[in-house]
């Protein structure tokens, strides 16, 4: 597997440290080397958050994600702050219900998901995070469907046991885009 170094970016509030919980979750599952490490700003929500997530098969020597081969952009003062970092041949996912903005760059693989708008449509109101996290998983197969599955089952606490199947539909939604 190729070492993934992730960065995910929007708003607080959008669950940007929650998906990638996730993710993080399903490389320690696949008895991978992992490290997350959220950072937002004083405001929480409304204000900026961003989580660096790391996938190896080797030991991780930092858990801050400098120059990622992947980013997850869900508003656009975080793709304008992490675009030019994104390693050439990266995969970069802009939720683009929020950002109308082309990436100009032509040395990475860009997946524009109107990721927000397709939750809002399906009930799914606050679950964009988790649509991009589907299609991230389509493009990357960074884990098996399984393994994902089991991820999210960990991460979501017993008192919303109820958003697990919500959470499914929303990978669903994601991987068909």
């Amino acid at each position: 597997m190729k070492n993934l170094d992730i960065i995910l970016a929007g708003f607080g509030g959008q669950g940007i440290l929650f998906a990638g919980k996730v993710l993080a979750y399903s490389g320690l599952l696949d008895e991978k080397e992992i490290s997350w490490l959220p950072s937002y700003g004083p405001e929480m929500r409304g204000g900026t958050a961003n989580c660096s997530v790391c996938i190896s098969d080797k030991p991780i020597g930092s858990p801050l994600v400098v120059n990622p081969n992947v980013l997850v952009a869900m508003n656009l003062p975080s793709l304008d702050k992490f675009i030019d970092a994104v390693e050439p041949g990266g995969t970069v996912l802009v939720d683009s219900s929020l950002i109308e903005k082309k990436v100009e760059r032509t040395d990475v693989q860009v997946f524009y998901v109107p990721a927000t708008k397709l939750a809002d449509q399906n009930g799914l109101s606050g679950l964009a995070n988790i649509i991009l996290l589907g299609k991230l998983h389509k493009e990357l197969s960074f884990c098996s469907d399984e393994t994902l599955d089991h991820a999210l089952q960990k991460c979501i606490p017993p008192k919303k046991a109820a958003m697990l199947d919500l959470n499914r539909k929303a990978i669903q939604i994601g991987a068909a885009q």
